[in-house]
């Protein structure tokens, strides 16, 4: 529910400092409409940052989710890397610990480097 104010945030600066930029207002001095800047300039430049958020959000979320499964404050009826992790920490069987621990690092891992690449990608700063 209020997951979306900082990506909210974020797009909001990101417009606002490309607002300032060179090719905005030479596109504004060429007479481009309000709502042709946004679709041709600033959008497409906005989708960068926002993409490399998300994958950082996803990771976080099956962090999250799995942590409140593992405490039993998840929804019982359906399966869970956290839920397994509690069973297996309950019972003291370690391949009920270590598969989905791995799962879960693996993941997690693989989706921050993903976002970390992503970053390197998009961001105009780091091409030279």
């Amino acid at each position: 529910v209020t997951g979306w104010a900082g990506y909210a945030r974020l797009v909001r600066g990101q417009a606002l400092a490309l607002k300032a930029r060179d090719f905005v207002l030479a596109a504004r001095a060429m007479g481009a409409s309000t709502p042709r800047i946004l679709g041709r300039h600033l959008l497409p430049n906005v989708f960068g940052p926002v993409t490399v958020q998300a994958t950082f959000g996803v990771a976080g979320a099956i962090l999250l989710e799995s942590t409140l499964s593992f405490l039993g404050l998840g929804d019982l009826s359906a399966p869970s890397w956290g839920q397994t992790l509690s069973e297996g920490y309950s019972s003291g069987a370690w391949h009920l610990i270590l598969a989905p621990g791995f799962a879960i690092f693996i993941t997690v891992s693989l989706l921050n480097l993903v976002g970390e690449g992503l970053r390197d990608a998009l961001d105009p700063k780091m091409r030279k």
